[in-house]
């Protein structure tokens, strides 16, 4: 796991939310700490969240863009088609980066080594170097607390911003 952001993604029952943290490291020093690393994407009925160097987040979401358009919106077929060019480009199979897509129906990490991979759970998806601390927040939650899809995330994410000296708390959240 790479030094990146801390994205969140949860699809619970009546929403599909995507969260972020805001901080932008370079080393052991901090850029900027109000990032948004996560977009609407394809007339916003998709949801995306992005790990990794902020100009490789700009080519890959419009990349992934161009593609669901290509596949009028269709999230598997998209992932798995952005999943090869991704792999194939000699650039961008090495870029140190990571994405969470989803929408009401399903849930995808993505990664350049080829990954396509839909949670065992198929409901909540972490990444980034605080993935870990949000996704075991979210699990948690999920299972011994009564709350809506955007408190989960807001609450997981501030949790993961407490443990993560690379997350902060400057929270960003998308809805479906």
């Amino acid at each position: 796991m790479f030094e990146a952001t801390t994205i969140l993604g949860y699809k619970g029952k009546n929403a599909a939310v995507i969260g972020g943290d805001g901080q932008v490291t370079f080393g052991n020093a901090i850029l900027k700490g109000n990032a948004n690393k996560i977009r609407k994407l394809f007339d916003g009925k998709i949801l995306a969240g992005f790990a990794g160097s902020t100009a490789d987040a700009f080519t890959l979401f419009d990349m992934f863009e161009g593609i669901l358009n290509e596949k009028k919106g269709d999230l598997f077929r998209s992932v798995i088609e952005f999943s090869k060019q991704w792999r194939k480009d000699k650039h961008l199979r090495s870029l140190e980066a990571m994405m969470i897509v989803l929408n009401r129906e399903h849930i995808f990490i993505l990664s350049g080594n080829g990954d396509v991979v839909e949670p065992e759970d198929g409901q909540i998806a972490a990444i980034g170097s605080g993935g870990n601390y949000a996704i075991a927040a979210a699990r948690a939650l999920a299972k011994h607390a009564t709350m809506d899809e955007t408190s989960l995330v807001q609450e997981s994410l501030m949790i993961a911003g407490e443990l993560c000296i690379y997350t902060n708390q400057n929270i960003k959240i998308l809805e479906l």
